[in-house]
């Protein structure tokens, strides 16, 4: 929007300014040299005391501003252009503005212009807000302490590609059993960050239920609320029983579950399962695979934006180098800074390791 602005208007300064008690706090501005300035004596100020639009055309001409010490001095302000901007409930908070070091004369529709273009800034700062809301919400959701079981080593982290992820991992106690989900919900962004809350709330209801009744009632749920939407999500539903080391597990179209064997061998839980919300769990039960995890034995499962950054010669090798040499913990804090630093990642990266310690 800064960049519009300029264009439109012909200026070599725009900004887009939040005002509080002491400061102007600039959200995005070209040509003006820092995102912060003193808000006493800012033409800014100015117009947010007045909540309208102001337009100054050669400050030093204008008894008002001649002796502000913008104009006298640094960045020797003459033209200026500002219309406020307003919280949801109304009040003035900021403004758009554009200016220059050149008087400029603003006709009856540029000024009309800059209105409209404050409204749109102003929409999408309430939009954010929502979104940066949202996503307090998301990172609310999940899981604040990782369990801990007597024998097992557990890890899990996330990093969103955006704001809002679509993937989510979660843990449940209930009874003996230790249940582990990890989704990934079709896109990005705001929808499949609902999906997937919707997922986790579903799968989290009435833990009494078989794995296969829990997963059953999503798959309905997903059929039944959303299947216009064409949304869809892969996931890995998973329930340990600690004290004997059995792994029960069913793959709704995932196919990035894992388990590394202490003798450094792989096996895949992968099944043929299409993803949850298509259907295939409300026509045929879906089936779980059941394994053991042995002392030394590692479960991973991953959602397929770590793909991205693993090295696509050797993948495999590359998850087992980083464990071998760091650990569950140091594992999932690579994939994160992966995640951060890697210029490949493209998509959401969450990762859930279980190690049942030798």
């Amino acid at each position: 929007m800064a960049r519009l602005a300029k264009e439109m208007f012909g200026v070599p300064m725009v900004s887009v300014s939040l005002i509080d008690r002491d400061r102007q706090w600039r959200k995005t501005q070209i040509g003006l040299g820092g995102n912060e300035a003193p808000r006493q004596d800012s033409f800014c100020d100015y117009t947010v005391s007045q909540d309208r639009t102001v337009v100054v055309e050669d400050a030093s001409t204008t008894d008002l501003f001649a002796d502000n010490p913008f104009v006298t001095g640094d960045p020797h302000l003459r033209f200026y252009a500002g219309h406020p901007l307003h919280a949801p409930g109304g009040e003035p908070i900021g403004t758009l503005c554009v200016l220059d070091t050149e008087p400029h004369v603003l006709t009856e529709s540029q000024q009309d212009l800059l209105r409209d273009l404050a409204f749109w800034v102003q929409t999408e700062l309430a939009r954010d807000e929502d979104v940066d809301h949202a996503a307090i919400v998301q990172r609310a959701l999940q899981p604040r302490v990782l369990p801990e079981l007597d024998g097992y080593t557990i890890s899990a982290g996330a990093a969103a590609r955006g704001t809002l992820a679509g993937d989510y991992y979660d843990f449940s106690r209930h009874g003996d059993a230790l249940r582990v989900t990890l989704a990934d919900a079709m896109g990005k962004g705001t929808g499949p960050a609902l999906v997937a809350a919707t997922v986790r709330a579903s799968l989290r209801t009435a833990p009494e239920r078989s794995l296969t009744a829990a997963v059953a009632d999503v798959d309905r749920l997903l059929e039944d609320d959303l299947a216009d939407t064409s949304m869809f999500v892969t996931a890995v539903v998973a329930e340990l029983r600690p004290s004997t080391g059995e792994l029960e597990v069913i793959d709704a179209g995932h196919s990035l579950a894992f388990v590394i064997r202490a003798d450094g061998s792989w096996t895949s839980l992968r099944s043929t399962n299409l993803p949850l919300g298509m259907g295939m769990g409300v026509v045929d039960p879906r089936e779980s695979v059941t394994t053991t995890l042995e002392p030394g034995d590692t479960f991973i499962c991953c959602s397929d934006g770590l793909l991205d950054v693993l090295d696509p010669d050797d993948p495999f090798g590359h998850v087992q180098r980083v464990l071998d040499s760091l650990g569950p913990d140091g594992a999932v804090q690579e994939a994160l800074r992966l995640a951060n630093s890697d210029d490949r990642a493209t998509d959401d990266i969450t990762v859930v390791v279980v190690r049942r310690d030798a």
